[in-house]
């Protein structure tokens, strides 16, 4: 089955999980092209008209990634979120990227093109 971001967003976070080599991390990216790789993680910044839009967002992302048990670093500014993922428990605890961080950023994705659609 190949890797999409309906797929992606479909899926749910696994416990245990296995980080993600190169070539796997490469081939979501491809389906994920707003996020980027930045310091070993998961990293995309959302624009928003105001705080209101900004905090109401950073609720949503609250609530979903809550029923995922997946929770990302959330730096909020007026009319910004930054969002970023990895997953802590991989690579004997060292970290790194799995298939959970990929699956809640495109679940992410799927939240703010709700917002937009709204």
């Amino acid at each position: 089955m190949s890797i999409t971001a309906s797929t992606l967003a479909a899926a749910h976070c696994i416990q245990p999980v296995d980080a993600l080599d190169d070539s796997a991390i490469t081939a979501h990216l491809a389906v994920l092209p707003d996020w980027q790789i930045e310091a070993g993680k998961l990293v995309r910044s959302f624009a928003f008209n105001n705080y209101y839009e900004t905090l109401a967002f950073v609720n949503a992302i609250a609530w979903m990634i809550h029923a995922e048990d997946h929770h990302p670093e959330l730096i909020v500014s007026y009319n910004r979120c930054t969002v970023k993922f990895d997953t802590h428990s991989v690579n004997a605890g060292r970290g790194g990227l799995s298939a959970n961080d990929f699956v809640c950023a495109a679940k992410v994705d799927a939240l703010f093109a709700q917002r937009a659609h709204a």
